[in-house]
């Protein structure tokens, strides 16, 4: 792979990663999780109980809030299902950091994603368009990914297939200082809180917060760390579990794959 091919596969990850609403590599030298007592029996069958819940509901309204220091804010909102692969939709609005100016030379700062089992797709703008023979769509197949990345490419594939809400509560479950933190009012809502510091990739830390209604249905997740670009903060809200999620696959003819554009250097102006 050439200097430029391998910037331009950096581009575009990235900015899958930000149109997913992905969660980013967060850091901690880990010194406040030390003198945490393990948790309790009762916080982890709690917790048990809301991820099979979560689960079983199969699909869910979604609205979220991202920021990733000087790289990207953004909001998001939509629906999504996780019955048989994670499928659904979203409108993206980037609101500021460096991935909006991107998505400004590419003709949008808002855009229509989809998720289906076996891909990502994002419609671009106009300006994309242009250079794609008339295509809105771009198309990232999940196999492609460790091709266009690596290792990075193929963690990034887990990431947006696992990107469902009950698998934030399995990982809390993974944290040696998940705890209980009380009863608070979420839209009205009466629920239970829990915190607690967890491994993210790359073997870094990262706090998470979710609320939890009395159906055990998680209804408010916060994320939180540190990145290279700054603040990594993400909030997201789930409410009408069991709603309809059904997603279309972009029209053949109106979609470009993001492997094809690299290897024909379509999107040489990214490098």
């Amino acid at each position: 792979m050439t200097s430029t091919r391998a910037r331009r596969s950096a581009f575009w990850t990235a900015l899958l990663t930000a149109s997913a609403a992905l969660a980013a590599c967060t850091s901690s030298d880990g010194s406040e999780e030390r003198d945490r007592p393990a948790p309790s029996g009762a916080v982890t069958a709690a917790l048990r109980t809301v991820e099979r819940s979560t689960d079983g509901a199969e699909s869910a309204r979604v609205r979220s809030t991202t920021t990733m220091g000087s790289a990207l804010s953004m909001k998001a909102h939509g629906t999504l299902a996780w019955h048989d692969g994670l499928t659904g939709a979203l409108t993206i609005t980037y609101t500021g950091g460096t991935t909006a100016e991107t998505m400004r030379r590419l003709g949008t700062t808002s855009m229509q994603a989809r998720y289906l089992p076996d891909a990502y797709y994002a419609r671009m703008g106009e300006a994309f368009a242009e250079k794609t023979g008339g295509k809105h769509w771009i198309k990232y197949a999940y196999d492609d990914l460790e091709r266009l990345a690596g290792s990075s490419g193929a963690d990034l594939a887990d990431q947006m297939r696992g990107n469902a809400p009950h698998t934030s509560v399995k990982l809390l479950l993974s944290s040696a200082d998940v705890r209980k933190v009380g009863e608070e009012t979420v839209s009205g809502e009466r629920t239970t809180r829990y915190s607690g510091t967890v491994q993210a990739a790359g073997a870094m830390s990262q706090t998470v917060d979710i609320w939890v209604d009395d159906r055990d249905l998680l209804v408010k997740k916060v994320e939180k760390g540190s990145t290279a670009t700054g603040q990594l903060t993400q909030t997201a809200y789930y409410s009408d579990y069991g709603v309809k999620a059904a997603v279309a696959r972009p029209p053949a003819g109106d979609t470009a794959d993001l492997e094809k554009l690299l290897k024909e250097g379509t999107l040489g102006g990214a490098s």
